[in-house]
Formats: structure tokens, C-alpha cells, sequence
């Protein structure tokens, strides 16, 4: 036999040379192809080419006869071992890098592993038993060492049992950003014995799998069938002087306005206000960030805009504070200042058509026992079939006027409320329920007058009644006329029927008899 064939034999292919060159030209497409497995394909090339010199040398020992010496069946099973290894990696590049990304099946790096060294396993024994080597004794040999090795290693078995399960149930993947206790980091690499976790400091935590397996473990931003994306807050305070709807609505606004990078659009930047404290309210800020690895580069930039966005409203930050008012309370600072409160109060209640007939003591009297009544945007004011005795003027801000048609659970937009305007007057004069709801469009400053107080001035001028029934019915009738169409005759007519209506009606509600004396006095 020349050297070629007997190199053939000693291979175990025919013919070797399309092997070779087959195997080559794979692992020269797969390294241009695969970037990331070169490193395993020029190490597969190295093997192949030291198997083709093993067989090399055999097909040698066969031509000089010496094919029996001692050596040559373990050099055959090596060359023919690293030829399989060889092999087997550039199949394992294909297989796993190339083909089944194809069709979107990505198999965790230890499985893959996994099914490596069982296929050198196989392979090994495969070539053993076709050299003729006895595998009954060597399985046994092997159990006894197995068992010794397993109970020496049981904390490596432990961490490498615990990377195969993480790696096949998935809950914690490369790139998963996690928390472990105080340490956050991402997740760069699980392998066999633990897992590597690189946090913003740029350090990097090595965990035991078996670790990681008895611990609790966060995933950080990490919803079901929603964008990876974790909720930040961001603290500031300010003065009770400043109404929480006027910080909340500046605030989100500029959060709002412009996009932040790496800031999410969906859900909202949005600001709350999380707690009173003893010199100021508690705000914050939230938004969710799209990259955990900038935490506080991102949380620095909507600072920057929650501070603008309040010195543009001329609302001051404010800082934990004990402070001690000190102020000259004299008899004539506290004249002055319930002088210009009356004022304020008097100048309502003359804009009110209502109080028209009310003398100018009656009107300072009524001032006196108004009450101030704030309400949040999108509070309600007063609802609709709610009994209420009671009246608003409007001091600050709008509100809306809503009505709900009977059977309906839904309400149409009516009227617009604004400064100067008053509502309620039916349930403070007459008693009767709400007739609309009244919702905040802004935040709104209102007097409220109570019946109690507009009765002392009925039972000492109960004529009033007679102007507020007047007034009654011409608001009423002036409505009527713009849905229905009246001339000038029948509203006078509906007026005066109104007019005798309202009357009696102020009437019972005040106890007044129809001469104007108290009932029973």
C-alpha cells in the first residue's frame, strides 16, 4: 500500500482530501460569517490540522511495520478524537449560530455546552470500544470516582445545577438588569459555576449560581408584554404658601413639553404630591426611564427641568425649616386687615344682583358671616339632587355647569362659571335640591353664604322676599325665553306667575307669613 491509502485507512475516511477541504471551506465561510465564534473556529482548525499530522504519522508506522508497537491504538483514538472535536465544533457554530437563529431559536449557552461535552463523551467511548477497550471495568472504576468526586464538589455541583436551571427556566438572561440585596447591576454573564453582574460603578459582582438560586432576586423594569422601562422618582419641596394643583400643573408641563432622552413618552411624566411635612408639601416628580444604566445622569436632567419650570411660575424651592413668626399684632394692624377683607367680601356680594335690594348694613352684615370655600381643579362644588341650603359666590378661577336629563347617567356641558358669578341661590332661598352640578375647571376661591345667617336679615325686612322673588323669576324667565322663543308679553306674564311662586315658596321655606311677621310671632 503507498502512504495516501494507508493514511486513509488510518483516518477511518475515503476520501480524506474532500473531508478536509469540506471542512475548511466551513469553517472559512462560518469565520467571516460568525464574528463572534472566530476564536473556536481557528482553535477547530488547529485540531483538524494536528489530526491530519497524528494520521500522518500512523500511515508512517504502518509503512515501516511497526503498527503493532504499543502506542500506535491510543495515537489512532487521539487523532481520531481531535479530528471528532474539530468537527463538532464547526457543526456546533452552524447548528447553533447560524441555522436555528433562522427560524428564532436561541438555546441558553449551557445547554449548548451541555450537548458539547456529551457529544465528546460519545464520541470518546464510540472510538474506545472500536480500539478494543473493555468499558464494563472502566464504567465501574468511574461510578466509585463519580461518587467521591460528587460528595467533594457538592457546593461546584450546586453552582453548576444552578446555572443549568437558570438557564433553561430563563427567569434571568444576559442584559437582564437585576437586584440582589443593596448590589444592582447588569446581568453580562452566566456560566457554569456563577453569574456576573456589572453595575453603573463599573465594577463587576461574581454570584455563586447556587447563591443566586436561594436568593431574591428583582428584575428591574421587567413587565410582561410591555418595553423595559423602570419608574424613577424625583423629590423637591415647597412652601405651603403655593397651591399643589399651581406646582403639579408648572412641573408637568415642562416635563411634558420637550422629550428627554431616555426618558419614555408612554406613560407620562407626571408630579404628585407625596406628603405634608412640617414647613412644606413633599412633591415628586416620576417618569420612567428607557436605559437603567443611567439612572443619575437622567434623574439630574429633570431636576434641571423642575427647577426652571418652578422659578418660571415664581414658585420657590423650599428646605426643611423650623422657623418663628414674629409679627406687631396691635389693634390696628388687625382693623386694617379685617377692614380689607370686608371690603373684598362687601364688593362680592354688591356684584351679586341677588343682594341688590339689601341695604348697606345688611350687605357689611352678610359679609361678615361669609365663609371661605377653596376647591381643587376638578373637585366638585356642588351635585346635582344634593340638598344644600346654602349659596357661592364665585371669588376666583372657573368653574363648569353640568346637567344630567332624567334617566341619563351622563351629563352635558351647560355654562361656564367665572369671577363675579353666583349659583346656588334656588337651594338658599327655597330649599329646593341642586338643579346642575358644578365642577372646578381651575382651582376656585368661593364665599359661601348660609341660610342661617340671610335668615336674620329676612326677619327683620321680610319685604326683601319680595325683590329676591322678583329677581328669581326674571333669571328664570330670561332662561326660558332663550330656549322657548317668548315675546315680550308672555314673559311678563311668566314673570308674574313666577314672581307669586317664589314668593310663597321663600315664604314657607324662611317661616314667613304673607305679611312678612314671623309665623307665630
Amino acid at each position: 500500500m503507498n502512504f495516501w491509502h494507508n493514511l486513509q485507512m488510518v483516518a477511518g475516511v475515503i476520501p480524506l482530501l474532500w473531508l478536509t477541504l469540506g471542512f475548511y471551506l466551513a469553517a472559512l465561510v462560518l469565520y467571516f460569517y460568525v464574528a463572534a465564534e472566530r476564536p473556536r473556529l481557528r482553535t477547530a482548525a488547529v485540531l483538524y490540522a494536528l489530526a491530519l499530522i497524528g494520521f500522518a504519522i500512523m500511515a508512517l508506522m504502518q509503512q515501516g511495520g511497526i503498527e503493532q508497537s504499543i502506542s500506535y491504538p491510543w495515537l489512532r483514538w487521539t487523532a481520531q478524537f481531535i479530528k471528532w472535536v474539530a468537527i463538532i465544533n464547526v457543526a456546533r457554530v452552524l447548528l447553533f449560530n447560524v441555522l436555528l437563529p433562522l427560524v428564532r431559536i436561541h438555546p441558553p449557552k449551557i445547554v449548548i455546552d451541555l450537548l458539547l461535552a456529551i457529544s465528546y463523551i460519545v464520541f470518546g467511548l464510540s472510538l474506545l470500544t472500536q480500539s478494543g477497550v473493555n468499558l464494563n471495568g472502566i464504567l465501574v472504576t468511574s461510578t466509585v470516582i463519580t461518587a467521591a468526586i460528587a460528595f467533594s464538589l457538592q457546593d461546584t455541583l450546586g453552582n453548576v445545577m444552578g446555572g443549568l436551571a437558570l438557564q433553561m427556566e430563563r427567569s434571568v438572561s444576559v442584559g437582564d438588569w437585576i437586584r440582589i440585596g443593596a448590589d444592582e447591576g447588569r446581568v453580562s454573564e452566566i456560566s457554569w459555576r456563577q453569574t456576573s453582574i456589572e453595575t453603573r460603578n463599573w465594577d463587576t459582582i461574581v454570584i455563586p449560581n447556587s447563591v443566586l438560586m436561594r436568593s431574591q432576586v428583582m428584575l428591574l423594569g421587567h413587565r410582561t408584554a410591555a418595553p423595559r422601562q423602570q419608574r424613577r422618582w424625583v423629590y423637591f419641596n415647597v412652601d405651603f404658601r403655593y397651591a399643589p394643583s399651581e406646582v403639579i400643573a408648572a412641573v408637568e408641563a415642562a416635563l411634558r413639553a420637550d422629550p428627554i432622552e431616555h426618558v419614555a413618552r408612554a406613560p407620562a411624566p407626571h408630579c404628585l404630591m407625596v406628603d405634608f411635612k412640617d414647613s412644606y408639601g413633599y412633591y415628586a416628580a416620576r417618569y420612567w426611564l428607557t436605559d437603567l444604566a443611567l439612572t443619575d445622569p437622567t434623574d439630574s436632567v429633570v431636576r434641571h427641568r423642575v427647577y426652571f419650570a418652578l422659578k418660571r411660575a415664581g414658585i420657590p424651592l423650599s428646605i426643611p425649616a423650623q422657623m418663628l413668626f414674629v409679627e406687631a399684632d396691635d389693634p390696628k394692624r388687625r382693623e386694617r386687615k379685617r377692614s380689607e377683607e370686608l371690603m373684598r367680601r362687601d364688593e362680592a356680594l354688591r356684584s351679586c344682583e341677588l343682594f341688590s335690594a339689601l341695604t348697606d348694613d345688611e350687605r357689611t352684615e352678610l359679609a361678615t358671616n361669609l365663609n371661605v370655600a377653596p376647591f381643587i381643579r376638578g373637585e366638585v362644588v356642588t351635585r346635582q339632587g344634593a340638598v344644600a341650603h346654602w349659596l357661592y359666590i364665585l371669588r376666583r378661577g372657573e368653574a363648569e355647569v353640568r346637567v344630567r336629563a332624567d334617566g341619563s347617567d351622563l351629563s352635558e356641558h351647560v355654562a361656564t362659571l367665572r369671577e363675579g358669578d353666583f349659583f346656588g341661590e334656588m337651594g338658599l332661598l327655597t330649599g329646593e335640591p341642586r338643579t346642575a352640578t358644578i365642577i372646578a375647571l381651575t382651582d376656585v376661591d368661593c364665599y359661601r353664604l348660609d341660610k342661617q345667617h340671610f335668615n336674620e336679615v329676612l326677619q327683620r325686612r321680610p319685604e326683601v322676599a319680595q325683590d329676591l322673588a322678583h329677581i328669581l323669576a326674571r333669571r328664570r324667565v330670561e332662561l326660558d325665553a332663550v330656549l322657548e322663543g317668548l315675546n315680550e308679553e308672555a314673559k311678563r306674564q311668566r314673570i308674574s306667575h313666577l314672581r307669586t311662586d317664589f314668593l310663597g315658596r321663600i315664604r314657607h321655606f324662611f317661616t314667613l307669613d304673607r305679611y312678612g311677621k314671623r309665623n307665630g310671632g
